[in-house]
């Protein structure tokens, strides 16, 4: 597993920087003009620009500290996403119900959180792994359980004192961050043309952990 620091990038330059969700799909386009499309990865794959939540020199200093003791691409962080970080929509607030993250078998004691994308043709299930401290609310068949349980904020992993009855549906609530690194080793930044508005390349990605 690669080297992980629980520490967040900081947040005042994360929120202004530009990204979001790739994918990868092979199309082959046939003589008839047909086309047969086949996805590469499972999942999406997150990707962004901190450069342009960068607007001063005192933030600059903090990235390129941040970026220093990362090692460049050695260390991954935690990043927070301003479209993405919630169980809920970005305006609501977490609740209990949010997300299935499960169903009881009677034995089962651990539920790994995840966040589901869409409902009706091809929905998507996503691993939560770095939820944030505190903001995690657990229910079962709809009652919120307010003790009998615990989550791991570095793997995402719900876990119950005593496992909960064949069939219960276990659901959660939460806040969390992306994993994801540097992806340079060489942070250039012109001052000069960034005192005059240049935006610096700081490019970062999710990673799996």
């Amino acid at each position: 597993m690669a080297a992980f620091h629980e520490v967040r990038f900081p947040t005042d330059i994360s929120l202004g920087a530009r990204g979001g969700p790739e994918r990868r799909t092979d199309v082959v386009t046939t003589r008839s003009a047909a086309e047969e499309r086949n996805s590469i990865w499972a999942g999406s794959r997150r990707k962004y620009n901190a450069g342009y939540g960068v607007k001063t020199f005192a933030q600059l200093e903090r990235v390129v500290a941040f970026w220093e003791e990362r090692r460049g691409r050695l260390y991954g962080f935690r990043w927070k996403d301003r479209l993405d970080f919630k169980s809920s929509a970005a305006a609501a607030t977490p609740t209990s119900t949010d997300q299935t993250i499960g169903t009881g078998t009677g034995a089962a004691t651990t539920f790994q959180l995840v966040k589901t994308y869409g409902s009706t043709f091809a929905p998507w299930s996503r691993q939560i792994r770095k939820p944030v401290a505190g903001t995690v609310l657990v229910s079962v068949n709809g009652v919120q359980q307010t003790s009998g349980w615990t989550v791991d904020t570095t793997t995402g992993v719900v876990t119950f004192a005593s496992a909960p009855a064949n069939g219960a549906v276990v659901r959660a609530g939460f806040e969390f961050d992306v994993p994801a690194r540097f992806d340079i080793d060489y942070l250039e930044v012109d001052y000069s043309h960034f005192e005059a508005g240049q935006i610096p390349n700081i490019p970062i990605v999710e990673i799996k952990v």
